[in-house]
Parts: structure tokens; sequence; C-alpha cells
């Protein structure tokens, strides 16, 4: 993203101790967000024992600084998380002045209630454990339960990749005859608020779960028939949903199927299956480090969120309002 992404109350001129910290689950997404923000990331080193347990080493002086760590907790999430906790003890023991935790992708996040009796909400676990290890503030970005921001008993903010999905669309589609859909019903509260961006009505996918990790579309709320349709999620895992759910909108008379989804996860054979299906393009955020597999997909494309973070960043240390971001349009 060019620097004039950054103008009026976003002018770049970071605060003299804003401090980045970069563990290694997103290299490329650190350095993006560190050139936008003309803030050279902290010399650390992140290494691992021949047992794999992990060593951390700050270069530089952060005492009394203002330290963001970056670091998703994707694949693999344990090692991701338990390098973020490390990380965190770490600044904390070099007596910085503020600790933030930004994470882009929280996860352990679709383990946030008990679905059975004898289950853990691991979420909640996961909150626990960043606190515990003594971060001040989190910054992530789409979490898949808006309740896990409860589970913190410290400042988090939740960002919205909504304004960049819709200048994407903008940039990409015609939004004329366009209709958002929602591919299970959890996920209608997003699909109106792209909805409303984009001024398009919404549809929803009537879903029925056979087991986890496998899911049929038994039918669409809506009209789509010649319509452009638009999935929206904030997470893509196996695809099952998002290729079972462009079938049925393709059956329903739809035209074309998009798809835009915050977090790819895409594990397993994911990518194969979503260049197979009636997915024209999916678009998905760089907020999980994209694999050699979707760099090589055709109708994968991955956008930027580098610099909707590196505002957020900028603003919390500024102490200034980071809502308005998200302003509505």
């Amino acid at each position: 993203m060019p620097f004039d992404a950054f103008d009026g109350e976003d002018s770049v001129n970071p605060p003299p101790d804003l401090k980045l910290v970069a563990g290694n689950s997103n290299p490329p997404l650190a350095r993006a967000i560190s050139e936008l923000l003309n803030v050279p990331l902290t010399e650390c080193e992140v290494e691992r024992f021949a047992d794999k347990e992990i060593f951390v080493e700050v270069s530089e002086n952060v005492r009394g600084q203002d330290c963001y760590i970056l670091q998703s907790t994707s694949f693999p999430a344990n090692d991701n998380l338990m390098e973020l906790l490390v990380l965190i003890d770490c600044l904390k023991r070099a007596s910085a002045k503020r600790i933030t935790a930004v994470i882009p992708y929280f996860g352990y996040a679709r383990q946030d209630r008990k679905p059975k009796p004898r289950t853990p909400i691991t979420s909640k676990l996961v909150a626990n454990l960043i606190e515990r290890a003594g971060a001040d503030r989190v910054l992530t970005l789409d979490l898949h339960a808006g309740q896990i921001q409860g589970f913190f008993d410290i400042p988090t903010d939740n960002l919205y990749a909504a304004p960049v999905i819709v200048r994407d669309i903008h940039n990409r589609l015609s939004t004329d005859k366009l209709t958002v859909v929602s591919p299970d019903a959890g996920g209608v509260v997003r699909a109106r608020e792209l909805a409303n961006r984009l001024k398009s009505p919404i549809a929803i996918c009537n879903k029925w779960r056979e087991a986890p990790g496998k899911a049929s579309i038994m039918n669409v709320i809506g009209d789509v028939e010649g319509r452009r349709c638009i999935l929206i999620d904030d997470i893509v895992d196996s695809g099952g949903t998002l290729v079972s759910a462009a079938e049925e909108l393709i059956k329903a008379g739809a035209i074309e199927v998009h798809a835009y989804i915050t977090h790819g996860v895409l594990s397993g054979g994911a990518v194969a299956k979503i260049s197979n299906s009636q997915i024209k393009t999916l678009v998905i955020t760089d907020t999980i480090l994209p694999t050699e597999a979707v760099r090589a997909a055709a109708n994968v494309q991955v956008l930027s969120i580098s610099t909707l973070l590196a505002k957020a960043i900028l603003r919390t240390s500024r102490e200034q309002s980071v809502s308005g971001l998200f302003g509505s349009g």
C-alpha cells in the first residue's frame, strides 16, 4: 500500500517511543507495517532449541517504550501462540512501558463456547494466557465471535476488514446486480453490514452441518437469479462451506460467484477444492502468511491489510480513536 494512504489525522509521524517487534508468523506483513509507519522493526532474535523450545532475545533497549508485537496465531498455531507469549514476557521483563499484542488472526477463536458437555472454551484460555504473560492491550481483526472481546480484562480492539474489502470490490467488480451472500445463518450480521456499504441486497445459504469439517448447503434464501454474488465470511478453512454455497447459488441462477474472506486458513486440500469450484475469485487478506499453493492458485487473490493495521497502531500510540477507521461507505 502506498504511503499516501496516510493523510490528515493519520499522517505518518509516529511517536518516538513506538516500537515494533515481529514474531515469525508473518514476516512480510510485519515488514509492510514497518515501512508504512516508517518505524524499523526492533532487532530481535526468535530461535528454537533442538527440542523446539522457543528462545527470545531483544537486542535493543525498550525500557519505557510503547511496544507492539506483530504475531498471528495461525499454523503452526501452538508454536506461534507460544512465541507470542514468550515475546510478551520478554518485553515485560525488559521494562516496556506498554505492550500491545497485535494479532491479525486470532487462533482458537472458533472454540468460543461449550458446544457439548465436557468441552473447553479454549479462546478464553488463550485470552487468559495473553493477559497473564503481561500484555496491556490487544489489537486484532475480524474475530470469529464478538464475545471474545469480553474474554479479556484488558482493552481489546477488534478491527474490521470491511472498508478494505468494499474498496477492493469497487475496484475489481461492477456493483450492478450485486448480491451479498452469507454462507450460513451465523454470518448474517456480517453480510448485512457489507451489503449496507455496497447498497446491495443480501441472501442467506441455509446450511446443515453433517459433521465437523463437513457441510451441506440445503437451499438459498433470497433471490439471486441473474445476480453477481459475493460470499462473505471471516474464516475459510477446509473450503467445504464456500464450495457448496457457490454450487447452490449457481443452481439458483447466479451468473457468477466471488468470495471475500478475511482469514485464509485454507488447510489440507482447500486450495485445490476452491480452484476446481464454481467460485470465480476468492479474495483473502494477508492476516495469515499465504502458502505456495495460495500464491499459485489462479482464482485466489491476496488483499493486503497492512495499511489498516498500521493506521490502528498509529492511532493507538497517539491515544486517538480507532473506531474512526470504520465509518460507513
